[in-house]
């Protein structure tokens, strides 16, 4: 005879599709505590959204803007773009002035200290970094900008207004943070600001040269942001007598200036990455005298002293290091 199926206990909830039971009392506490959660989230704001302010809004004219910000349209009217926009025809949106980068401000006079009612181009502005660039971008597209999407800059979330300041000439050009290009990539910078300071350095300080002549804060198509598709071609700008071609091409030269050098600065004479004659034999260590333990008895006041420790180390004879076209010079000798 089949076996009859037990009367159902009232005081459980089966739930024969996952084979166990329930007691009915604690399901009810769970369900309980679950909608007294849910009522003790935090509630929506009421207040509306930068985009929804903005949908919202009406243009009210620079006088409008003007009115009470008296300190910013004094700064502003000295800058290219207060002339630019000064002379835009109607109908475009460079005519709008204040309005065409930071939206229009009829949300903004109802409530000034509301930050979801005005595009501001500051960290503690509620505009969006992403929106704050797309704003820029508009009108400057393209040329050095081309890279901009997916750089390094960019990837690190870094906003237009975090080196240029569009309201104030700071700068003799690009309206920049700072009082030139230099300054404002220190900010971020600090271990190249302090590179520049060793002994042997770039002539960045002295003011022959500035951080863009080499890189492209934009945005670029290698790495480090270069101004060009490799170390070596950017070098090559100035050092036009290392480019060869040579009869006798020494391999790291052509394979990475900065085999021997730093970009920025070094302590080291001609900013070597170390002295002579030990970055010399960092790879000349397999055989001859190339490989000899150099002491301080063969420094130039010892007993027994040696020419790679005096002048120019190794290229005392050897002085055609980056390469050579005489047909002797396999050893870079002459």
């Amino acid at each position: 005879m089949r076996k009859k199926n037990p009367a159902p206990n009232p005081q459980f909830i089966s739930f024969p599709f996952l084979g166990f039971r329930y007691p009915r009392l604690l399901l009810w506490v769970s369900g309980l505590l679950l909608a007294i959660s849910c009522s003790e989230l935090p509630k929506q704001s009421s207040q509306p959204s930068l985009h929804e302010a903005q949908a919202a809004a009406d243009y009210v004219g620079e006088q409008v803007c003007a009115s009470c910000h008296q300190l910013e349209f004094q700064h502003w009217s000295h800058t290219a773009h207060a002339n630019i926009f000064q002379q835009a025809t109607a109908q475009t949106l460079a005519a709008r002035s204040c309005e065409a980068c930071h939206g229009p401000g009829s949300e903004h006079l109802i409530n000034p200290t509301d930050l979801n009612r005005i595009v501001a181009f500051t960290r503690r502005s509620l505009t969006p970094i992403k929106q704050q660039n797309a704003i820029c971008l508009q009108c400057h597209r393209g040329g050095k900008r081309i890279h901009w999407p997916g750089s390094s800059h960019q990837n690190n979330d870094l906003s237009c207004s975090d080196c240029h300041n569009p309201m104030a000439k700071l700068s003799r050009q690009g309206l920049l943070t700072e009082n030139s290009i230099n300054q404002t990539c220190f900010n971020c910078h600090q271990q190249q600001r302090a590179e520049f300071r060793k002994r042997s350095h770039m002539p960045l300080p002295e003011g022959k040269m500035s951080c863009v002549d080499c890189h492209n804060p934009h945005g670029s198509a290698n790495s480090a942001l270069l101004n060009a598709l490799t170390i070596n071609q950017l070098c090559y700008r100035c050092h036009s007598e290392k480019r060869g071609p040579f009869i006798w091409e020494h391999a790291p030269v052509r394979e990475n200036c900065l085999n021997c050098h730093q970009a920025h600065g070094s302590n080291h004479e001609s900013l070597l990455v170390t002295t002579r004659p030990f970055l010399c034999q960092s790879c000349h260590s397999n055989r001859g005298h190339p490989n000899d333990l150099l002491t301080t008895g063969q420094l130039p006041g010892g007993s027994l002293p040696d020419a790679r420790l005096m002048n120019r180390s190794c290229q005392n004879c050897h002085l055609q290091v980056h390469g050579s076209n005489h047909p002797s010079g396999v050893r870079f000798h002459r």
